[in-house]
């Protein structure tokens, strides 16, 4: 097919039209109806908006004469990328999420403003404020719920296969693993295009047990990332080596995984309570529960934190309106409406949620202190040291790195970032 170019009188006939067009638009709006002349707050998260829009409508109708501009990119590595490119030329929003993945790059970039006086960050938890504070103490972000992920299983298709219980040793696990496989049936998914749960909760266990302070430990010189990381990697190493799981599980996103057990083609995932609502409107019919991820000699783990906080951009257009909006968040009918759209374990002292019976196990772990997400005890380069994890894990898991590469690549990017 030949395109041909329009001519210069077309051209011309096209803009004439185009801006008579603009023109009578803009009369219309001068004529027609109202404009709206409310305060514009913008807010960018990395819930989508389906999650967002009620708490949103909640807010506007309390504060009519506010109006939220939304938008949203998913977690983690596009969310943060985006905020980043916004921030580098001056178009953030007001309102943004801080996470553990950049938190230290908002606070020493002052991109953030301090929040330490404002009477709605009494309602949060001292540890989840703790989790965005600055080195003085200074807080950072309204961070209003917890967050553990495990393993999430399929109770009728474990129960097919001879497994009325979930295994809570490595042995067994992995067993029950191959036994479905053989079988037929996928045993297990997980995306790797992030930090991966299972990863998580292991390195979680070996941290824990050697006193919860080993990345304290690592930064100060006295231990290193080779040392903790590379024993409780091997095992998952092995699995995917032994061909028990795949190594496709690099290229899956977290919504593929889910999907892939919504439609009962996989027995066990690994997610969180952000998936709980979505699962169980997809398939209601489907019954499943979360366990801790099983160890090599030590108890089932999870992986968890603090959730992402509310920060104000210290060059808001609308500082005023945002401090409303998370004074609206922190607010009892905020969090209640928050946690009934997300399913989260919400810490704020107002309001006590109603946790859904799928997330018991992982709500324990989180009262008893057994998660771990090492970007939150890292105290600095989290986002430089989150890209390598990622992209060293995926070497793992392609046979292109082992356990005790993955541990010494950060250890020369932590040194690379130190100027060491």
């Amino acid at each position: 097919m030949t395109h041909t170019l329009p001519s210069a009188r077309t051209s011309i006939r096209f803009a004439a039209g185009a801006a008579a067009l603009a023109t009578a638009v803009a009369l219309a709006g001068c004529s027609g109806a109202p404009a709206d002349d409310r305060t514009t707050l913008t807010f960018f998260s990395w819930s989508n908006e389906e999650t967002m829009t009620p708490v949103i409508e909640a807010f506007e109708e309390e504060n009519p004469d506010i109006r939220i501009e939304f938008s949203s990119a998913p977690p983690v590595a596009e969310y943060i990328s985006t905020l980043q490119n916004r921030l580098g030329s001056n178009t953030a929003a007001d309102v943004f999420l801080i996470a553990a993945e950049n938190k230290t790059n908002l606070i020493e970039g002052g991109f953030v403003e301090d929040l330490s006086d404002e009477p709605f960050m009494d309602v949060a938890s001292e540890f989840n404020t703790a989790t965005y504070a600055g080195p003085g103490g200074e807080a950072y972000g309204l961070s209003i719920s917890s967050w553990a992920s495990g393993i999430l299983y399929n109770e009728d298709l474990l129960a097919e296969h001879g497994y009325d219980e979930f295994p809570t040793d490595w042995d067994s696990f992995v067993e029950m693993l191959t036994t479905l496989k053989s079988a037929g049936v996928v045993p297990f998914l997980e995306s790797w295009q992030g930090f991966p749960t299972s990863l998580g909760s292991a390195v979680g266990l070996a941290n824990f047990e050697q006193g919860g302070d080993v990345d304290a430990q690592i930064f100060a010189g006295e231990s290193t990332f080779e040392d903790l990381w590379t024993d409780p990697l091997t095992p998952w190493d092995e699995l995917i080596a032994d061909g028990v799981l795949s190594p496709d599980m690099v290229g899956l996103t977290g919504d593929q995984v889910r999907d892939e057990f919504v439609g009962g083609r996989v027995a066990m995932i690994t997610t969180g309570p952000w998936d709980v609502g979505t699962i169980r409107e997809a398939n209601p019919d489907i019954n499943f529960t979360f366990a801790g991820v099983p160890q090599e000699g030590g108890e089932p783990f999870f992986t968890g934190a603090a959730s992402p906080g509310y920060a104000i951009n210290t060059a808001a257009k609308e500082p005023e309106a945002a401090k409303k909006f998370l004074e609206f968040l922190a607010s009892e009918d905020g969090v209640r409406i928050f946690q009934e759209q997300t399913n989260d374990m919400t810490t704020t002292s107002n309001y006590t949620p109603t946790i859904d019976e799928s997330l018991e196990v992982p709500f324990q772990a989180l009262l008893d202190g057994k998660f771990y997400l090492p970007m939150i005890s890292w105290p600095k380069y989290q986002d430089a040291l989150y890209t390598e994890l990622v992209a060293q894990i995926q070497l793992m898991a392609q046979g292109q790195a082992t356990p005790a590469d993955v541990g010494a690549a950060l250890d020369a990017k932590l040194a690379q970032e130190s100027g060491e």
